[in-house]
């Protein structure tokens, strides 16, 4: 918001500043359109710890207590904030705000992840220690699931986009109350709920960031949620089709066998899962052969299952796409004996509206319709990939997603972000939009991969040249310590080691186009 609009909303009465702004105490009487301030103060360096309040899960408002992560935080402005545009809505916000010395004039909204329901405490620190100004929501519910949405369709709606938008605004509006001056970029950061949140501001609210960091985002939403239920049921028809846990690292060493070295390296890492051509059917059982060695006939027709995903039972076109060559390990998430929590809850509270349904009555065709029509206005899904206003004002959007994701099945992100590009022109590749497929990376973070990039210094570097980089370093830590870099490649180009030097050493890796296919799958 620009200051000429600031001082315009001060003049017409409808936003009162504070006696000073000078300090950071005078913002708890700044008065916001739909805002109650609840507390503005200093907090020293080093000394904040999250609060915990009651709440599902022992969290709370405030997630769960950990004041380690905090001890390099510099001292900062923390306000707290209320956030109410309709009767029924209850939008917690903090902002915090680097003391005016430490900021880089600059601002970072930050994401939430599953059901959100509580401030994200770590990336409000990680946002003000490298000197933005930074702000979190709860979206206007307590705990992690959707309980909240049974009769309070405003929540709902608050959760799905409105609690971001209002945050945003309320937050720059304390920005340049308390320095005096808008910030001159704007940036959005954040990974699952967070990736879809930033894509949702980008399609909602083309004005509010200049530039977003959407990793993993849940875009699709519920037919994610219908797909990845159908996804679990399919992987277990019947008792015996069930895989076990034990089983998974099998399947796995079986993925590698077959894939691992089409880069030229044998790293326990498939760099390209969309050019493998692995089928399970090589680990069905032989005759006397040991069966836990082995898969039996269903238990393959499983595992071709999870690899397939979920298509429109009626158009055919992919619902959910299914997990990577890569991803077994943790095929508990989607393939495990009990639905993923975060989607039963979509199915109880939001599309059937019923606590006490059962996800063994699932029936595709109808919950899917039942899940469209609940979500008529691509409110909660955010399926739109028209993003032409934020791309007109020189929107950038940087995309990321690991491809041994096991919750947003990765090729989530590569069907949008072709979409888009063949809905805008591809001429928008690298300029306006850019898609960084990390190998080896689980959700948001961890797994064998590199798993450990700037994502900020990434975008940070795009807005400044007006082009995404051809590659981002990235490191893989063991015990804190790196022991592998490689370059995450701009989408479709993958790394290829170059034939000599460490295979541990990005440098010694270019990235290169490379033709992808399904294969068997």
């Amino acid at each position: 918001m620009s200051r000429r609009i600031l001082l315009g909303l001060i003049a017409m009465g409808l936003l009162q500043a504070p006696a000073s702004a000078a300090t950071c105490e005078s913002l708890a009487s700044a008065v916001l359109p739909d805002t109650r301030i609840t507390s503005a103060a200093m907090v020293a360096p080093g000394a904040f710890t999250p609060p915990v309040a009651p709440g599902r899960g022992g969290a709370g408002r405030g997630g769960a207590a950990n004041a380690s992560p905090f001890a390099g935080v510099p001292g900062f402005c923390r306000v707290t904030a209320t956030l109410a545009p309709t009767s029924d809505s209850d939008i917690r916000i903090e902002v915090w705000l680097p003391q005016p010395a430490n900021w880089n004039g600059k601002f970072q909204a930050t994401g939430n992840g599953g059901w959100a329901g509580t401030i994200v405490y770590n990336a409000l620190a990680t946002a003000v220690t490298a000197g933005y100004a930074a702000v979190n929501t709860d979206t206007g519910h307590v705990g992690g699931t959707a309980a909240f949405a049974l009769g309070h369709p405003e929540k709902l709606t608050d959760m799905a986009y409105r609690a971001v938008h209002e945050m945003t605004i309320k937050a720059k509006l304390l920005v340049d109350l308390y320095y005096g001056s808008a910030p001159k970029l704007s940036f959005w950061n954040g990974c699952s709920l967070g990736g879809r949140q930033g894509i949702t501001e980008a399609l909602r609210y083309p004005a509010d960031f200049d530039a977003i960091v959407a990793g993993a985002p849940a875009v699709n939403w519920m037919n994610l949620h219908v797909g990845r239920l159908a996804l679990n049921l399919n992987a277990n028809k019947t008792p015996d089709a069930a895989i076990a846990p034990a089983k998974y690292p099998m399947i796995h060493d079986a993925a590698l066998a077959a894939c691992d070295g089409l880069d030229g390296v044998k790293d326990g890492v498939i760099e390209n899962p969309l050019s493998c051509r692995f089928d399970p059917a090589v680990l069905t059982c032989k005759a006397g052969q040991d069966p836990a060695s082995c898969l039996t006939p269903a238990q393959v027709n499983s595992a071709k299952a999870i690899y397939a995903g979920v298509k429109d039972p009626k158009t055919g076109v992919v619902l959910t796409p299914g997990l990577e060559p890569g991803s077994e390990l943790s095929w508990q998430t989607l393939g495990g004996l009990e639905p993923l929590g975060n989607v039963t809850e979509a199915e109880k509270y939001v599309i059937h509206k019923d606590p006490n349904w059962d996800f063994r009555t699932f029936d595709l065709a109808k919950d899917l319709e039942m899940a469209r029509a609940v979500d008529k206005d691509d409110a909660l899904s955010s399926s739109s990939t028209n993003l032409k206003a934020f791309f007109d004002r020189g929107g950038k959007l940087l995309m990321y997603h690991g491809f041994q994701d096991p919750q947003v099945p990765s090729e989530n992100s590569v069907n949008y972000y072709t979409k888009v590009l063949a809905g805008s022109g591809r001429g928008l590749a690298g300029k306006q939009i850019a898609l960084y497929m990390v190998p080896g990376m689980n959700h948001c973070q961890g797994g064998p991969g590199t798993d450990t990039f700037d994502k900020m210094g990434a975008i940070e570097s795009w807005v400044a040249t007006g082009s995404a980089p051809e590659m981002i370093p990235a490191s893989h830590l063991t015990a804190g310590r790196v022991d592998r870099t490689r370059p995450l490649c701009q989408f479709p180009k993958v790394a290829k080691w170059k034939g000599t030097g460490s295979t541990d050493e990005a440098a010694n890796f270019s990235c290169v186009n490379e033709t992808t296919s399904r294969g068997t799958r």
